[in-house]
């Protein structure tokens, strides 16, 4: 993982990668106004070229570009960075949500927004993704140990590469051992919010999660699934907090 306790700018930093014109400058005045430094862009090769660039402390990011999707352009930031990602999709769709969920986007909205909701997801998403000491003690499970004072996680010695939502979503759920989280529980904890989200946001984290720290994803023994009521992190017999 990149270094999680890195200090604040002055002003958020976002660039929106949106092809309609009209679109993307509203957003751009819209957003300047809610005190975020705003770029701009139309495609997702511009897209990756202006991130390289700019560093930017948040990306959004259109799903249907000309070209390269926003689903390209999810993949290759997340080969480099684990920035916070939001991806615009056109509809409520289901495939088009997981779809980008799975592409390495922490969130999604849905055309048409409204501003200051939107403005408010992005603030509670920079919030919870600047991690910082909190003083919590390193939490080994068998071979697994996540260390939230460095921002770290190892797996038989290895680091393991999480983006910062998956970070904190491990954390949340390991100093909750063996107590079941509802997804409701965990928007509001880890992405900050409730009304905002669904728990499509919640299982396609955890289907990520489960790929970098489970030995087999399809039979997980750490993220339990609790049907009907949420997920249970169980750690091996022995195991915990040390």
């Amino acid at each position: 993982m990149e270094d999680l306790t890195a200090g604040q700018r002055a002003f958020d930093r976002i660039l929106v990668v949106e092809d309609d014109d009209q679109v993307r400058s509203a957003l751009r005045l819209a957003l300047r106004d809610e005190g975020f430094e705003v770029d701009g862009v139309r495609d997702a090769e511009s897209g990756l070229q202006r991130f390289a660039a700019t560093d930017p402390d948040l990306v959004l990011v259109d799903i249907m570009l000309p070209g390269a999707n926003g689903l390209d352009l999810c993949r290759a930031i997340r080969q480099t960075s684990n920035v916070p990602i939001i991806v615009i999709t056109a509809r409520d769709d289901s495939h088009d949500v997981v779809a980008g969920l799975e592409a390495g986007a922490d969130d999604y909205v849905t055309k048409p927004f409204v501003i200051k909701e939107l403005a408010a997801r992005i603030r509670a998403l920079l919030r919870r993704t600047r991690v910082g000491d909190n003083g919590a003690e390193a939490m080994r499970f068998g071979d697994l140990v996540v260390s939230p004072d460095l921002g770290k996680v190892t797996r038989g010695g290895d680091d393991v590469s999480l983006t910062r939502i998956e970070f904190l979503l491990l954390c949340e759920m390991a100093q909750n051992a063996n107590r079941v989280m509802s997804r409701d529980a965990l928007l509001e904890n880890v992405w900050g919010y409730d009304y905002f989200g669904d728990g499509r946001v919640v299982d396609a984290h955890v289907r990520r999660l489960r790929k970098k720290i489970e030995p087999d994803p399809s039979e997980p023994t750490y993220i339990v699934t609790v049907r009907g009521l949420g997920y249970r992190f169980e750690p091996p017999a022995s195991e915990g907090i040390g």
